[in-house]
């Protein structure tokens, strides 16, 4: 017989064999009298039979049996699983999956221990789970994805399972990791550039070969998301100068055989840049074309711009949001003729329908009252709906300092076509805070503080603060309670207490001599415009003057004719506006505080003074601030009263005229010949802010360069002129770090005069309250 015969013959055989087994142990249906489970040790019989497919009463076949297993299996509870027939009564067998008890790491030095711990919790791995090799396969997976994050091409992970409670059927499970080193970018390659060098384009990205800041900036790793958004910063710095028909055609990314160097490459293709022939609208401008015409950015024969068309489209739309069409959209159509290199610009202005806000909805405050936030809101309701009151509603909201989030969403009313609600969803942060921090100054030496503060207490958006703060020369007890809306109008009220004791700066070894102020204020707050703010109060002060072993002859004076101890009731106005996008690190806006005081003839010491605060900030180029500031006072004694001394002004130092010593410009004691202040003050300074180089666009690092100017002059002495002002110039480094606000300067004056303190170095690291 032919071998291919024989063959099929017994896959015949073998076939039949199989169907007869089948027959054989193929269970025959039957109603089930009772379940019975075997194998359980910490899984609760109650949680089996809850996920159980089958109950008493219910008809067996072998499809409900697969059921059964399935079922269970999908649990994560168990690893093996049989299900057996006895007669009418089922049994299910299993075998429990050990549970995972502990998770360690061994060989990490990139990353602490918790952030991985809540890497694998995030896909699935923690203590308390059922162990699952596909479960630990998954685990490994992430870890490494968590190296490439930080650019360990070459990370290796291996797992190690042991049992360490057989009884408990408990394991540890540890991942041993070799971290390697870490890919750098040592060449970043642009090819088609020719209008734009390499080290232009190179100044859009954020990522870079290494540099001597990598190690804090990390911009020699590469990442994909970071490396996406660097093609997009060049392709809108393209788009912003009219080449309208960019394109990034290909981009590779190579790594080393070793895994420790990346290589960029990106090819692209330049076009040529476009001008702009002419602007037209189209669609229902509501007859304002010519105020629509105002916001547009671009004009003609200006390059084409996406930033500045961008602009002028979101500024149409909200200035038709403004008027109550709340959905207006603008469509451009660009015209582009290649043969002239210019381009026209089409707006299609749709302002679809006019609507009113029928209802403003608040969600999210479990603990701010809802009239604290309401009465931010600008946009009232059954009003027409304008979207410059809402973006400042938001803003409003977002200052109370609050919330974490603020969101507002426009909902159409349904079956209306007319209405709309405002939905605001917040999100509320922790208000209340108790901190002790510790600084240092080379100014006041070692600074503690410490502060106990409610902003917002019981949810009504009162605040209370109680700040304590010592320092070589100054210590300081201040209570502050503000009500920001003690009336419907939006009145505020300032009650402050507090208790201070400071001491020269300069003095000698054995003088005791000390100020101390107490008192306390009542301020009024009359907000005139959604910027600006009057204030007004009134206080009562105590000034005691230690001049026990003090050898300083104004002092002496002084004492002599007022004596030791002097009280005032002094009365302030003040105003004060403020536009900053950020009060710590601006860019932009200014703020402008004046306030002047009247001690009123109530107390002993009468007086008048004036104080003006002035800030600037202007952003010029992408990462470049300009600040100007300018501080000036004035203060004089009345009623044949000399100026008080304890309201002196001074000068010199950090916050002043940088790279003289603090505090030691004007007006110098006839015998110790150390600075005692005076009653006249101006100080100004301009000031350049940019990224540290190698940074990137980082706020919170800048360096910049400065020129101060300024002094102080007392009663009687010279008058205010440039030729008795002192300047300086110089460089610093600001820097929030993670201990507080860092600030390092170092200045240099001008011109020095003879008698004149200078200290070229100055620095202050943490808040001075």
């Amino acid at each position: 017989m032919p071998k291919h015969y024989r063959f099929v013959l017994k896959m015949i055989a073998t076939v039949l064999l199989s169907i007869c087994w089948i027959v054989a142990h193929a269970t025959v249906p039957f109603v089930v009298k009772d379940i019975c489970l075997e194998g359980l040790r910490w899984v609760e019989p109650s949680t089996v039979f809850a996920y159980l497919p089958i109950k008493q009463g219910d008809l067996f076949s072998d499809e409900k049996g697969s059921q059964i297993i399935h079922a269970l299996y999908s649990t994560g509870f168990f690893s093996d699983i049989k299900v057996l027939v006895q007669k009418n009564t089922l049994v299910v067998n299993v075998q429990e999956r050990p549970v995972i008890s502990s998770i360690d790491f061994l060989g990490i030095h990139e990353f602490n221990k918790e952030n991985l711990i809540m890497a694998l919790s995030s896909v699935g791995l923690s203590n308390g789970r059922r162990y699952d090799v596909a479960q630990i396969e998954k685990s490994k997976q992430e870890l490494k994805r968590q190296y490439l994050a930080r650019g360990y091409y070459a990370a290796k992970v291996k797992t190690t399972v042991k049992p360490i409670d057989i009884e408990h059927n408990r394991m540890s499970i540890l991942f041993s990791i070799v971290e390697g080193p870490s890919a750098k970018i040592r060449e970043i390659n642009f090819i088609g550039n020719k209008t734009f060098s390499t080290r232009t384009l190179l100044d859009e990205m954020q990522s870079s070969t290494p540099n001597w800041f990598s190690w804090y900036t990390k911009s020699d790793l590469y990442l994909q998301e970071k490396f996406t958004g660097d093609l997009e910063n060049i392709r809108s710095y393209y788009l912003n100068r009219g080449y309208i028909e960019f394109n990034i055609d290909s981009t590779q990314v190579s790594i080393s055989p070793n895994k420790e160097d990346m290589y960029l490459t990106v090819t692209l293709h330049e076009g040529r840049p476009y001008k702009i022939s002419c602007i037209n609208f189209a669609g229902d401008l509501l007859n304002k074309e010519a105020e629509l015409a105002k916001l547009m950015q671009l004009n003609q024969g200006d390059y084409f711009s996406a930033e500045k068309q961008q602009a002028s489209v979101m500024a149409i739309i909200d200035k038709l949001g403004e008027y109550g069409y709340a959905f207006a959209s603008v469509n451009v159509q660009l015209d582009i003729d290649r043969e002239h290199d210019t381009v026209k610009l089409i707006l299609h202005v749709n302002p679809s329908r006019r609507v009113y806000v029928r209802r403003v909805n608040i969600t999210g405050n479990s603990k701010t009252r809802d009239e604290v936030i309401r009465r931010e809101i600008r946009q009232f309701e059954s009003a027409w709906f304008d979207s410059s009151r809402i973006i400042l509603s938001k803003d409003r909201i977002n200052r109370l300092g609050y919330f974490t989030d603020v969101n507002l969403t426009t909902i159409p009313v349904q079956n209306t076509n007319d209405q709309v609600d405002i939905n605001i969803k917040v999100t509320e942060k922790s208000t209340g805070t108790i901190s002790l921090s510790a600084g240092l100054s080379s100014t006041d030496k070692i600074m503690l503080s410490g502060s106990v503060s409610q902003d917002n207490f019981c949810g009504s958006g009162k605040s209370l603060s109680l700040n304590i703060n010592t320092a070589y020369a100054h210590r300081t007890l201040d209570f502050t309670q503000v009500d920001p809306n003690l009336t419907i109008d939006g009145i505020q009220r300032i009650v402050n207490l507090y208790y201070h004791t400071s001491q020269p700066l300069y003095r000698s070894s054995d003088s005791s001599f000390q100020t101390i102020t107490a008192g306390g204020n009542l301020k009024f707050g009359i907000p005139f415009s959604e910027l600006n703010t009057i204030y007004f109060g009134a206080g009562v002060e105590q000034e005691s003057l230690n001049t026990e072993s003090v050898h300083s002859q104004s002092y002496i004076d002084y004492t002599k004719k007022f004596g030791n101890v002097s009280n005032s009731v002094p009365v302030t106005i003040g105003w004060s506006s403020d536009t900053r996008d950020n009060s710590i690190v601006p860019n932009q806006g200014y703020y402008m505080q004046v306030n002047t005081e009247y001690g009123t003839p109530i107390g002993q010491s009468q007086y008048y003074k004036a104080d003006l605060q002035m800030r600037y900030y202007y952003s010029f180029a992408r990462g470049f601030v300009l600040g100007l500031t300018l501080q000036g006072g004035y203060g004089n004694g009345v009623n044949s009263r000399p100026y008080p001394i304890f309201k002196h002004y001074f000068a010199g130092g950090i916050g002043s005229v940088r790279g003289y010593k603090p505090n030691s410009l004007g007006p110098k004691d006839k015998i110790t010949n150390n600075p005692i202040g005076g009653s006249k003050i101006i100080v100004g300074s301009i000031e350049l802010m940019f990224p540290l180089p190698g940074t990137g666009y980082d706020r919170t690092l800048r360096v910049f360069a400065f020129l101060d100017g300024g002094n102080v002059w007392g009663e009687g002495g010279n008058g205010i002129g440039t030729n008795s002002l002192r300047y300086s110039y110089g460089l610093g480094l600001a820097w929030l770090s993670p201990v507080g606000p860092l600030k390092l300067g170092l200045g240099l004056p001008l011109i020095k005069y003879k008698g004149d303190q200078y200290q070229s170095l100055q620095f202050q690291i943490g808040t001075v309250f």
